[in-house]
């Protein structure tokens, strides 16, 4: 059985994803180090990830009693929050990729979120063409 991926989902990777593209070709054109880009990456798959998550626990927490839903996505968030530190620390230790450019990455989720009605309108606007 295929599963269709929801919509809002969906647009929210495609603008993280985006996000990514065009703050690599920024970053490319003013720095070359490949601890910057590899921060980047590192924070763009880890808002992808966290998107996918957040959907995934509020598809859930939705179906749950209002005490259980509640106490279900705190600790969904406090997870994400979680990873989110301890892989700035790792790199941090590390020093494997830019930790600053790894949350500016992560980031992208917000941004995107900002952007999803134009990005959602763009995408309506493509698939009525055709």
């Amino acid at each position: 059985m295929k599963k269709k991926i929801d919509p809002t989902l969906f647009e929210l990777c495609l603008g993280i994803l985006a996000y990514g593209v065009i703050f690599e070709i920024i970053l490319l054109i003013f720095s070359g180090e490949i601890t910057y880009s590899l921060g980047l990456l590192i924070g763009v798959l880890l808002a992808v990830a966290g998107a996918v998550h957040m959907w995934w626990s509020l598809n859930r927490g939705l179906d749950l009693p209002e005490k259980e839903a509640v106490k279900s996505l705190s600790i969904q968030n406090i997870l994400r929050y979680l990873i989110l530190a301890a892989v700035l620390a790792l790199l941090i230790v590390t020093k494997f990729a830019n930790p600053i450019f790894t949350f500016a990455g992560y980031m992208g989720m917000k941004v995107s979120a900002y952007l999803n009605p134009l990005i959602h309108k763009l995408r309506v606007r493509k698939e009525q063409r055709f």
